[in-house]
């Protein structure tokens, strides 16, 4: 068997375990899908009342592309905490006796995670639905806006694998990403419009890839508005094109960092 070959049996070997094994413990679906319903639902009904939506475009459509892009990229930091687990509980060791291929944990955990971050979009899907979110776009477009946001968690796994690997804890790593990724998702135009944030604050959200993959969501389901304000930076024009941009670079640069850190976790 070729050495690619034998990589992609490993990995959906890795994958298929760590899919088991979230259907023996629940608990990971019913948090992961509860925080963003939570969320919809606080933003909708608490806060949307004050926040105004430039254009004829009701907050709850407004709103659901962003809550979709902070799910999912809170959801990659699952990866790193499950890796940091494995490390702590000697897993990776045993994964060290067997002939696989050194990179199959790491993208069968990846990939795994990229279907639980597709469980919680269907759950969030379902409950804007229900909250007055609608998609006015051809299918193709719509499937393109999920497949965006779900590229940009995938990507967002690999980096959160690097943190796993280094950290080792699964609590340091759940506290490190959420001083990182909280500000990531908020300073952008998550919940609200650029146009409310200061000069500086604005010009990083401009150009914060958080903001670009909302605002691609945004326009492939058609929750945008002809003709209302839109930012003059380049990031925001093209949204589609920077989001991808941003994927290509941190897939790039994590994956054999992230494949040389197990390399050399695993040889201790």
């Amino acid at each position: 068997m070729s050495s690619l070959a034998a990589t992609l049996s490993d990995s959906a070997v890795i994958t298929k375990r760590n899919l088991i094994k979230v259907k023996r413990v629940p608990d990971l679906i019913v948090f992961a899908t509860l925080s963003p319903i939570m969320f919809v639902l606080l933003f909708r009904y608490v806060f949307g009342g004050s926040i105004q939506v430039p254009g004829d475009i009701s907050y709850a459509e407004f709103l659901l592309p962003g809550i979709f892009a902070q799910t999912v990229v809170f959801g990659s930091t699952v990866t790193g905490a499950s890796i940091a687990e494995d490390l702590q509980k000697g897993l990776i060791d045993r994964f060290r006796s067997l002939p696989m291929s050194r990179s199959a944990v790491l993208i069968g955990r990846t990939i795994a995670d990229a279907g639980l971050n597709i469980i919680s979009i269907a759950v969030m899907a379902l409950t804007g639905l229900a909250v007055g979110w609608r998609i006015h776009t051809s299918v193709g477009e719509a499937v393109g806006g999920f497949l965006i946001l779900l590229l940009f968690a995938f990507a967002i796994s690999w980096l959160m694998a690097l943190v796993g690997l280094l950290v080792r804890t699964p609590e340091v790593v759940n506290n490190a990403s959420f001083i990182v990724i909280f500000p990531l998702t908020f300073v952008a135009n998550t919940f609200v419009p650029l146009e409310t944030f200061p000069s500086v604050l604005r010009t990083f959200a401009e150009w914060n890839p958080v903001s670009s993959v909302v605002q691609s969501a945004r326009e492939l389901f058609g929750n945008t508005v002809p003709g209302a304000p839109t930012s003059d930076a380049w990031s925001l024009q093209h949204p589609v094109l920077y989001t991808l941009l941003w994927v290509v670079i941190i897939l790039a640069v994590f994956v054999p960092l992230s494949v040389r850190a197990y390399r050399g976790t695993a040889s201790r």
